[in-house]
């Protein structure tokens, strides 16, 4: 049996996953991108170190995030749904795989102020309902009311496609504050989203501090980039709760172990990562937390599949 869930996230400060190291280029700490569209993307690996660490630490078990050894136990929400290298069967695989998230909106100043640009595909693919006419490369076509002469995104120069514009979320879907989004939106040609996108990240400069003197090390200036506030992400769960016939999953979390103040109920898997990645609008996720970078927040979910 099977579960797919679907989360959209807005980023609340600038979000730098690394790919390590230094790179030649235009800075010098780049951001993790898809290979084939060289976009910006949240690796799922960095998304479920999160919820689980999250997770654990509303559940009152550090140790089950990797702060110490798992329980292992059978009743353990945070094991049960991630996994364990412990157990009486010496350990299980988890019941969930977070996938990378993904680009859906991205936020680029213009002459009329901020809008958000995406294109048809990527929306319909992140299951929306879009109503928009065929762009040529140099066009775009927006939501923007009384909008009709060409509109700059960054420093390119696009031509109005002035055809109706319109996107809604799937089957009537609540996204927190998708009026407000949906009223600024700008669709523009698949060729040039990646090309809008990567010449809009946000870029900083930083030095290292001397731990000795306090100051500024010499030579230690570099630069790094990041995923501006305000773009919006989606992201799949699936549940493969291979074992629920096995080891049923404890159905009263509520009362187990040292869990009173979690104020809720974990009823499945995804309940728990659901709950862990609640957290990151807090606690962040990636690099770069203590210059104000990592906080996504979740503006909605829900399912899009079950067998």
């Amino acid at each position: 049996m099977y579960t797919l869930k679907r989360f959209i996230f807005m980023t609340l400060d600038p979000v730098h996953i690394g790919t390590g190291g230094y790179r030649l280029g235009r800075v010098d700490n780049s951001i993790a991108r898809e290979p084939g569209t060289n976009l910006p993307k949240i690796p799922g690996t960095s998304l479920s170190g999160a919820a689980r660490s999250y997770a654990a630490m509303r559940y009152e078990k550090p140790g089950c995030a990797g702060q110490g050894e798992h329980c292992g136990d059978a009743k353990c929400p945070i094991c049960y749904t991630f996994g364990s290298i412990r157990g009486a069967d010496g350990g299980n695989a988890g019941t969930i795989s977070l996938a990378d998230a993904h680009l859906l909106l991205f936020p680029v100043h213009s002459m009329a102020g901020p809008v958000w640009v995406t294109t048809q595909a990527r929306m319909r693919e992140a299951g929306f309902d879009v109503q928009v006419p065929d762009l040529r490369r140099e066009q775009f076509a927006t939501s923007l009311v009384d909008w009709n002469r060409p509109l700059n995104l960054g420093w390119l120069l696009l031509d109005h496609n002035t055809a109706k514009v319109s996107v809604s979320p799937p089957d009537g879907q609540s996204i927190l504050n998708w009026q407000d989004v949906a009223e600024r939106l700008v669709l523009v040609d698949d060729g040039l989203f990646s090309q809008i996108v990567n010449s809009n990240l946000e870029v900083r400069t930083s030095v290292s501090i001397d731990p000795v003197t306090g100051a500024a090390k010499d030579g230690a200036l570099f630069t790094y980039e990041a995923i501006p506030r305000a773009a919006f992400l989606w992201l799949d769960v699936v549940e493969d709760d291979y074992r629920r016939g096995d080891d049923p999953w404890p159905v009263d979390t509520k009362n187990n172990n040292k869990n009173e103040a979690l104020g809720e109920t974990w009823k499945k898997p995804l309940d728990v990562v659901r709950a862990g990645l609640g957290l990151a609008e807090h606690l962040g996720i990636g690099g770069m937390g203590t210059r104000g970078f990592g906080r996504i927040k979740l503006m909605a979910d829900w399912k899009v599949n079950h067998a």
